[in-house]
């Protein structure tokens, strides 16, 4: 109580200068019926109020307003108080000295409650104060009992008891402690608002066989007769021991499974199947069982049985395996991408076993087979010949299944070694052949004339051609005789290729000249001979029918004389060809048709190697003429 009497003092000194209406009291206090207790109190009062006569005091219980007529514990003035506070009460400190410290002896339950200290300072300087001590009287100890006593966890059982009376200080003994495994037992001293509670702490690690068992603690004052005691059962959970469930097992998709599990616990547990986060089944049992019925691959996984009977949990689980079929794989949309553009295309699928995985391209095999349900193909800057169509194929042994998608690679014009200008009857052909994607634009410019040549323009029997990426341009010069100084063929055309990614222009070289050159003098002399030895042989002929005929002067009729032209046309034909072998000429595009309309003029019929009526049968320069006629 020394604490109590320096603490009171201190406060008296700290709050002496500036005070106001203020009274502290302990806001808990607890005693044991039939012992006493002692409520601390300090109180405070404005500075310029002179007490009028001295200062008295009074303590309410249950109100602190006077006009309520609450019961008066205590009254300095007179000794009137409530019946059941009469010979009870006594101030133990000094009104003069704020010190407004009540006992209460011989308490009992029906003094539990609230305490209100009113100062009275003469006059109307008479004040209640609202702070309160309220007061709990008990019959017995309290133990601190956990909300769950789990077995094989430590366990702490506290026992309280008030020491708030000066004159008895109690004492605290655990009883019925001989069965329980290496107790140990600790005592404090609390203070906390200047009251004071004693405790002691059993200590013990419970087992399921401590179930039911009772336990005590017994307070009592020496040399008194005042003893309390509280029993309470132990009342020992422990989880689940064992919970037992099938073993892993392989199913085909679409057949049926039955799970079962068996849990030992105490009281029985909440049985619950469970597949990831979710409940499928559950009952409060001690087995439960769960059927599945046309299996899914969604339904692989790992199926857990827990066992919770609230106060601990155990579970196992089980791994279902689902087997089937890769299911068609899921890869990139097909896609348009630029020449040297880096991509990585997807690949992933399910199926159990895992399958393996495949990419091909246009049918061939490309990267690695990966065996899993993802596979990624790399490709790096990508180029023209990696156009085409990817397949990735999944496999396992219960199926397979691919899906496609196509990459389309744009790149710039690149100009094909075909180009080039060449010499043909009519003059000069000029090819210029270009692959691209977009397909190329193809235009011709003649720097000589300063001219640009496209499809919009037809007076160089201009034509075009596209086959897939590649695309085709093809112009015929000097159709009409045009020759330089020196009579040769003056080459000088330039084939511009362009698309969205480039351009490009060069000059066509004229390739193998020479030997068209050669050919056609060849040509031109068999041509030559060809004609002398028919018209050799239509002297011949004529020459014989005039000696049958007597006739000298009759002209030769021929009666088939396509038949001779024939042969001429068939050598002429023979000669073009090989002139396209030696001189590398091929029809490209719409010229090869352009070449068959050419070789037409063939195609014509003696009309008769007869005199024209009214004409001399030779031309000015005194040859010989056949009229002829187009069939």
């Amino acid at each position: 109580m020394w604490c109590l009497e320096l603490l009171l003092t201190l406060l008296l000194i700290i709050n002496d200068a500036s005070s106001q209406w203020n009274v502290w009291v302990p806001r808990d206090i607890s005693a044991m019926t039939n012992s006493c207790v002692v409520i601390p109190c300090t109180f405070m009062y404005p500075s310029g109020i002179r007490p009028y006569r001295g200062i008295h005091g009074i303590w309410y219980f249950g109100q602190p307003y006077p006009q309520l007529f609450p019961p008066v514990v205590f009254k300095s003035r007179t000794d009137v108080v409530h019946e059941s506070y009469k010979g009870r009460t006594k101030l133990l400190g000094d009104l003069h000295q704020r010190n407004c410290t009540l006992l209460i002896n011989n308490i009992g339950t029906e003094h539990s409650g609230r305490y209100y200290f009113r100062a009275d300072l003469g006059g109307a300087n008479m004040y209640t104060y609202p702070d309160f001590a309220e007061l709990k009287v008990l019959d017995q100890p309290n133990i601190d009992v956990p909300e769950e006593i789990v077995s094989d966890e430590n366990l702490e059982l506290t026992c309280y008891a008030p020491d708030n009376c000066p004159d008895m200080t109690p004492e605290i003994q655990w009883m019925y402690t001989d069965y329980l495994p290496d107790p140990e037992f600790s005592s404090d001293y609390l203070e906390e608002s200047n009251t004071a509670v004693l405790s002691s702490t059993l200590t013990f690690v419970p087992r399921p066989m401590h179930n039911g068992q009772l336990l005590g603690c017994r307070v009592y004052y020496p040399n008194t007769t005042l003893v309390y005691e509280r029993l309470i059962s132990l009342d020992i959970k422990y989880a689940p021991r064992s919970v037992w469930v099938n073993v892993s097992s392989e199913v085909m998709e679409g057949s049926s499974v039955m799970l079962h599990c068996e849990v030992d616990s105490n009281p029985p547990s909440r049985i619950s199947w469970m597949f990831g986060d979710q409940e499928l089944l559950w009952d409060t049992a001690s087995n439960i069982s769960l059927s599945l019925d046309d299996v899914t691959p969604a339904q692989e996984g790992i199926y857990t049985c827990v066992g919770d009977n609230g106060y601990g949990m155990m579970n196992t689980s089980l791994y279902l395996a689902v087997k089937y079929p890769p299911r068609e794989p899921l890869v990139n949309n097909s896609m348009t991408v630029q020449e040297g553009t880096s991509l990585a295309l997807h690949c992933s699928t399910q199926g159990s076993p895992a399958p393996t995985l495949t990419w091909l391209k246009d049918g061939e095999l490309v990267g690695t087979i990966t065996a899993d349900e993802l596979s990624v193909l790399e490709i790096m800057e990508i180029t023209p010949q990696g156009d085409g169509q990817y397949r990735c194929l999944a496999e396992n042994e219960h199926g397979r299944a691919s899906s496609s998608l196509n990459i389309t690679v744009e790149y710039a014009p690149v100009l094909l070694e075909e180009s080039k200008c060449t010499v043909v009857r009519e003059g000069v052909q000029c090819v210029c052949m270009a692959t691209g994607n977009p397909e190329p634009t193809i235009e011709f410019y003649l720097p000589d004339l300063n001219i640009t040549i496209n499809e919009t323009d037809g007076r160089y029997n201009f034509y075009t051609h596209t086959d897939g990426h590649t695309s085709t341009g093809m112009i015929k010069l000097r159709e009409k005789g045009e020759r330089v100084d020196n009579g040769g063929p003056a080459v000088n055309v330039h084939c511009s290729i362009y698309n969205m990614y480039g351009r490009e222009s060069v000059l066509l070289e004229l390739q193998q000249e020479k030997k068209y050159m050669m050919a056609v003098i060849v040509g031109t002399i068999g041509g030559v001979a060809v004609i002398a030895f028919i018209i050799a042989a239509v002297r011949y002929v004529g020459h014989n029918n005039k000696k049958e005929n007597g006739n000298p002067r009759q002209d030769v009729v021929l009666e088939n004389p396509a038949l001779y032209y024939s042969a001429v046309k068939k050598d002429k034909q023979n000669l073009r060809k090989k002139v396209g072998e030696d001189g590398d000429y091929q029809p490209v595009g719409s010229m090869a048709g352009l070449e068959r309309q050419e070789l037409n003029y063939a195609a014509l019929e003696f009309i008769g190697a007869r005199s024209r009526e009214g004409a001399s049968g030779r031309g000015d320069d005194g040859s010989n003429y056949t009229e002829i006629k187009a069939k």
